[in-house]
């Protein structure tokens, strides 16, 4: 599931990272994309089997341009629906370490149903 919201932010040109992994000497990009993984849960419980997961994440955007921040979250919550994740609201406000940057997430999820055996 990973790989799918990866490639959806990859398609605006600007880095997409794991939250909190830019080292503590490493420079802020300009304008980036992070995710994490808040949790993975089955679903979907007939015949003693989960038949579906739920996957929910928190997408950031991050911008030395206050502009930005809105434009590309929202830009990015139009994309991801396309790709079959749901996004609900305009975001939120989020901190950053740097006093240069703002930054917007949103909560997203995806329902994948499962195969036999998965």
């Amino acid at each position: 599931m990973e790989d799918l919201l990866i490639s959806v932010l990859e398609t605006f040109g600007y880095p997409v990272m794991l939250q909190g992994s830019l080292l503590p000497d490493e420079p802020y990009p300009d304008s980036f994309f992070t995710f994490w993984n808040n949790s993975s849960e089955d679903s979907s419980f007939y015949d003693n089997t989960e038949h579906s997961r739920i996957y929910r994440y928190t997408v950031c955007f991050y911008s030395n341009s206050p502009g930005l921040v809105y434009q590309k979250l929202r830009e990015a919550k139009k994309a991801l629906k396309n790709a079959g994740f749901t996004a609900n609201g305009d975001g939120y406000s989020v901190p950053t370490d740097e006093s240069s940057h703002d930054g917007r997430g949103m909560d997203i999820f995806c329902i994948r149903h499962l195969r036999k055996g998965e």
